[in-house]
């Protein structure tokens, strides 16, 4: 890896950390902007940024343990594990730039969606939604290593709080990309490269995740919805455009 690959690594890993820090999602969105084209496989892509995130999403939900909402979790996590492992099992041999594409004119659609009618229109929070969400978000976790659109429209339905969001979406971050690093060790996804982009990056996280709780601290929970959902755009866009 040459040193300006190192430093672009470093610099967006702090980035991807803050943005993940502050909307509570978007490590993966953020950081596979850059990935793919530094890294020698797609696959090694996504097996790097889920390695980074899970550093981000473990300080986090030890922080929060204390008011994470499991009744609300676990369904989703558990459909989202299942999903993601089937997803991660194929990801070698699908179109990812065409199915990145449709996946961010999707985005963007939500993100509208959402940020004009969010107060009218909220999701329900039932089993249903928990299902339908969680797939989702483990066929975008397992294809683009950005799972966390869908899973934060139904974080942001059934939480009250800026804490209990922030409780759910880490644990729910820190346990599915435990699951999917596994499955992408178990693919041959994690390598060599992957270990050394691991190292050179890791303290990122931390400066990153410093930042982000200095405004994470500032912002009310109506102001963090209208974020959220205007990063679920930025992500669309992102797609998009990589």
């Amino acid at each position: 890896m040459s040193v300006t690959s190192i430093l672009v690594l470093v610099l967006f890993c702090t980035g991807a950390s803050f943005v993940q820090r502050v909307t509570g999602f978007g490590f993966g969105i953020f950081i596979m902007t850059v990935l793919p084209f530094i890294m020698p496989s797609y696959a090694e892509a996504t097996a790097l940024s889920g390695l980074l995130a899970l550093v981000n999403s473990f300080y986090l939900t030890v922080y929060y343990r204390k008011v994470i909402p499991w009744k609300k979790l676990l369904p989703i996590l558990l459909t989202f594990i299942l999903v993601s492992f089937l997803a991660v099992s194929v990801v070698a041999r699908v179109d990812s730039h065409t199915l990145r594409r449709v996946l961010g004119v999707i985005l963007i659609l939500v993100s509208v969606w959402f940020f004009c009618f969010s107060e009218r229109v909220r999701l329900n929070s039932g089993l249903p939604v928990q299902l339908t969400m969680g797939t989702a978000s483990g066929l975008m976790g397992g294809f683009f290593a950005m799972q966390g659109p869908p899973a934060v429209l139904y974080f942001m339905a059934c939480t009250k709080t800026k804490d209990e969001y922030a409780a759910i979406a880490q644990a729910y971050f820190f346990f599915g990309n435990m699951a999917m690093t596994l499955f992408r060790f178990r693919q041959g996804f994690v390598t060599r490269a992957v270990g050394i982009g691991w190292i050179y990056a890791v303290a990122a996280v931390f400066v990153g995740l410093w930042l982000g709780t200095l405004v994470f601290n500032r912002m009310p929970l109506k102001v963090l919805r209208k974020v959220v959902y205007a990063y679920i755009g930025v992500s669309g866009i992102a797609a998009i455009l990589t």
